[in-house]
């Protein structure tokens, strides 16, 4: 995934005609035609499908991430997750001073057909080094406004300057080189460093660094929102906005083939048995935009989709003691549980006059030491979380597992100390607080039991609810007083958490509480080119400290998962920062046929 915004409750579901509104899986679609598609649920409306302006959100993130691709990608099975190539020919060659990768790209790549390729009758034409570094230039045109330049800024030689100067000049002008950017042929591509990145290959499976062809952008425009061309095992077909998305397989993928390596668990459990045939292994993927969950749920129930994330509502008559009940069973579910890396939490705007600066600080650490934690973990997540000390979660490099967060508490004694402290004793004189959040029933009782929390020590919350579009507008343009929000790991490292609080990474970029403290970020500089050492993960424990006294977030919970597939449904492996997943998927259309019988 992204280093995006992550308010990734990652479920979504088609609602059907007896469920209120009309929005639901039609006849057509639980068709022979569709019958070997991957019906996929989707939580929030997606923004739109151009890498470079919207690749901010996780939804509109994945949605991409079946139709472009970038030089890497991870891998499916293995664990640890690890960067492999997928444009690129192998991995790349490093020089001494780790400061230049030269990469091979494969050769014979073709981008999808489309009536852009005007030249060639709409047939899509090779990929080649060049389409990199003009789809990376767009990343830092400000006519985008690309929340994805920070993967590049500051990092790659030039690229700030390139982009200082379209400022300056009112346009970016794309035929001016930038020197951390070389074609050395077609299909050789360098990048030089201004100093050594061990994230690179990490950013390069991210959605900021997808290629597209030029020829699409100068056809489409803004519309290519809604016309994405990439080189992916799919190939956009249709959207019907806040609805539903279609992509068909590509008929002119290339040769890449199912992963023959996992872990042990995988071969006994049936994902390596298609090991070494050739992807997608589906003729397609619907995703369905919905924010409701029950509609969701009822839905899976009827066979409309593949999986689902089980609700809280639901969660009881689901699983007991762990395991699925006999009902379930008896239709084929499975039951799929992991630890995600990922941490939940309340965002402040660090530069609103009220909550945010050294001001507001006490504020911020009463509103921590009043949420009662454990409370919000029973009635929101039937115990599948844990209370999060910081904002690393478990099985990221970097995790410190011995750190207990003096202000998560619970003691509403310290939190009203700290209240008075801050000048607004039982929260007289202090002007309401107006908390944002996504449309959609458990965000509203999630925020509810907020406001409620902070209605004990005197402080009152105004719920402020949103769709998921102008959610991720609030805050990228810093209009957010408060948020509620989600990052799951773009890569297994504590340094992708970290940069969510570096100063220059603030909004629009991914530090979305505009968090500027200068010992954090001169913190941040020294471990962002360092190895993985105890040296550095000292630097990171310090770095928390630094987070947990100024309380930029309120941390949360990090959540654990229990996703529900249907009998028919192979090869789900869970993996939150893997976009481009939908091709490993495997539908078995007699044994959906069989099942869809006891639904």
């Amino acid at each position: 995934m992204t280093d995006f915004l992550r308010r990734y409750f990652l479920f979504t579901v088609c609602l059907s005609f007896s469920v209120i509104v009309p929005l639901g899986c039609t006849k057509n679609e639980s068709s022979d035609e569709f019958e070997n598609y991957v019906h996929e649920p989707v939580k929030a409306n997606i923004k739109g499908l151009d890498p470079a302006t919207t690749g901010g959100d996780l939804y509109s993130a994945v949605a991409m991430g079946q139709i472009y691709e970038g030089l890497m990608q991870y891998s499916y099975l293995e664990r640890p997750i690890k960067p492999e190539p997928s444009l690129a020919d192998g991995m790349p060659v490093i020089s001494k001073d780790l400061k230049t990768y030269e990469f091979k790209i494969k050769k014979g790549v073709l981008f999808h057909d489309d009536p852009c390729f005007r030249t060639s009758n709409g047939r899509g034409r090779e990929l080649t080094a060049d389409d990199f570094i003009f789809s990376w230039k767009r990343l830092a045109d400000p006519a985008n406004h690309s929340d994805g330049f920070w993967i590049f800024d500051g990092k790659v030689n030039g690229i700030t300057e390139w982009r200082d100067a379209a400022v300056k000049r009112g346009a970016a002008d794309y035929a001016k080189p930038i020197d951390g950017f070389e074609a050395v042929d077609k299909y050789t591509l360098k990048i030089h460093l201004k100093r050594p990145y061990p994230q690179l290959l990490y950013v390069l499976t991210m959605t900021p660094s997808y290629v597209l062809p030029h020829e699409a952008v100068e056809t489409y425009g803004q519309e290519l929102q809604n016309h994405p061309v990439g080189t992916g095992p799919y190939k956009f077909r249709s959207w019907t906005r806040n609805a539903r998305l279609i992509y068909d397989k590509n008929p002119n993928y290339r040769n890449e083939l199912y992963p023959s390596n996992g872990e042990t668990q995988d071969k006994t459990e049936g994902r390596l048995d298609d090991a070494g045939k050739k992807l997608p292994l589906n003729d397609g993927v619907v995703f369905t935009e919905i924010i409701e969950d029950q509609p969701r749920f009822l839905n899976f129930r009827k066979g409309e989709f593949d999986w689902v994330e089980i609700p809280k509502d639901n969660f009881d008559s689901s699983v007991v003691n762990d395991e699925l009940t006999a009902g379930f069973k008896d239709q084929g579910v499975v039951l799929n549980k992991s630890i995600d890396q990922d941490v939940t939490f309340d965002g402040f705007n660090m530069e609103d006059p009220v909550v945010g600066g050294a001001k507001g600080k006490y504020i911020r650490q009463a509103m921590t030491a009043a949420i009662d934690t454990e409370n919000l973990i029973k009635k929101f997540y039937n115990g599948r979380a844990v209370s999060a000390q910081g904002p690393v979660p478990p099985s990221v490099v970097g995790y410190d597992p011995g750190r207990k967060n003096s202000l998560k508490t619970y003691d509403i004694g310290l939190a009203k100390t700290l209240l008075k402290k801050a000048g607004y004793p039982d929260g007289i004189g202090l002007p309401e607080i107006v908390y944002e959040t996504p449309d959609g029933t458990t965000m509203r009782q999630m925020s509810e039991f907020f406001q409620q929390e902070m209605g004990r020590i005197g402080i009152k919350v105004r719920i402020s609810m949103n769709t998921w579009p102008q959610f991720v507008d609030k805050i990228k343009n810093r209009k957010a007083q408060m948020f509620g929000l989600a990052w799951a790991a773009d890569y297994p490292d504590a340094e992708n958490f970290f940069q969510l609080f570096y100063g220059p990474n603030s909004s629009p970029g991914p530090n979305q509480s505009n968090y500027n403290n200068p010992e954090f970020n001169k913190l941040y500089d020294k471990v962002a080119v360092m190895a993985d050492t105890p040296e550095r993960n000292a630097i990171y424990h310090k770095m928390e400290d630094i987070l947990v006294e100024d309380c930029p977030y309120i941390y949360d919970v990090h959540r654990k998962s229990f996703v529900l597939t249907n009998g028919w449904f192979k090869n789900y492996k869970r993996n939150l920062s893997l976009l481009n997943y939908v091709k490993y998927y495997r539908i078995d259309t007699q044994a959906k046929r069989k099942l869809r019988k006891k639904l």
